[in-house]
């Protein structure tokens, strides 16, 4: 799930970077991190994604407008089956949760960033998240080190429901999924 927002921080670098118009494509380093963080009414469990698996590069198109970048067809795509939650039940349900079959990938597209001021690392970036068939939009703040490779870390919280997911229930109902989860990222990104 997101953040899913892992490899804007180094789009905004590059774009803010550049030219007032422009193209290029990213990778995201195998040394990066993305997990979701869930709780249920009796412990906290988290799902982890292979970064491994993100070795495509990823085309950046930008434009400059005022104070901020706006992107066209810049999207990250991250297939469900590459989470690993710890264990084949609880993998199984986060497919069921996720409705894996049907929409076996989660999309994330970078609509603009903008900084927060001129002399931070901080940028807003505004993504369009796509789960199980359904959109939603977010402001996420990501914070920007380096420059080879870059480093983008964040976090989002995203409420399950507002993408008509409804949170897995246990043990005859006495074990429940908390409706919000917290998507973490820490993405080392390189220009190709």
């Amino acid at each position: 799930m997101k953040k899913l927002a892992f490899f804007i921080s180094v789009l905004a670098l590059l774009a803010f970077t550049k030219n007032d118009v422009g193209s290029t494509s990213v990778v995201i380093t195998s040394n990066s991190k993305l997990f979701i963080l869930g709780k249920t009414n009796v412990s906290n469990f988290d799902c982890v994604y292979d970064v491994q698996k993100l070795e495509k590069p990823i085309p950046v198109h930008f434009k400059r407008k005022k104070d901020k970048i706006v992107f066209e067809k810049t999207v990250l795509v991250l297939e469900n089956k590459n989470f690993d939650c710890g264990g084949n039940a609880i993998n199984a349900d986060f497919h069921k949760l996720l409705k894996t079959e049907t929409y076996p990938e989660i999309f994330i597209k970078l609509k603009e960033i903008a900084k927060e001021s001129e002399n931070s690392n901080n940028i807003l970036s505004n993504l369009e998240i796509d789960i199980a068939g359904f959109k939603k939009t977010y402001i996420a703040p990501v914070v920007v080190d380096g420059l080879e490779p870059m480093s983008i870390k964040g976090k989002l919280n995203l409420n399950l429901r507002d993408f008509n997911l409804e949170p897995p229930k246990k043990a005859l109902g006495l074990v429940v999924v908390k409706d919000v989860i917290e998507i973490n990222f820490e993405l080392k990104v390189q220009e190709r």
